[in-house]
């Protein structure tokens, strides 16, 4: 197999994160704790999503062959804010920890499928993940990429 040649970077314009999952009306509550709202959007009976940033939807796909298998990293402003209301809301996270250098500090949790959900903070320039829609409603987020 040969390498594939670099050309030209590809035009991005949205980013869905997709968790398979076995059974979908409880991960949807799981994550409705996790994001503190509900789904934005049922766009089909298998699926359930949230706008997270303008261009980036997290979705929970009815998809039990490949189900609890995730790596979900969510960028956040103050991790350790994040972790005291998730523990409000019953949901606990492991400690803690340093990467990178000391330029993020990150805990994972585990959703009911076993898919891991990692949040990040990110310490110095251009690590800001998740301070510039904080706080904003998903009518103020920007319209639904994609139809």
């Amino acid at each position: 197999m040969s390498t594939p040649a670099a050309g030209p970077p590809l035009p991005v314009t949205t980013l869905l994160a997709v968790a398979p999952v076995t059974d979908l009306p409880r991960a949807t509550t799981w994550y409705t704790h996790l994001l503190g709202r509900p789904a934005d959007t049922h766009p089909m009976p298998s699926l359930a999503e949230w706008q997270l940033t303008p261009d980036t939807w997290l979705q929970l796909f009815h998809s039990p062959e490949h189900a609890g298998s995730t790596l979900i990293n969510i960028g956040v402003p103050d991790l350790d804010r994040a972790l005291g209301e998730l523990a409000e809301r019953g949901l606990e996270a492991d400690t803690p920890q340093e990467g990178a250098g000391g330029t993020v500090r990150f805990a994972a949790l585990y959703d009911p499928e076993g898919n891991r959900v990692t949040l990040i903070e990110g310490r110095g320039v251009g690590l800001d993940w998740g301070a510039q829609n904080q706080g904003r409603a998903p009518d103020q987020i920007g319209p639904r990429p994609y139809a």
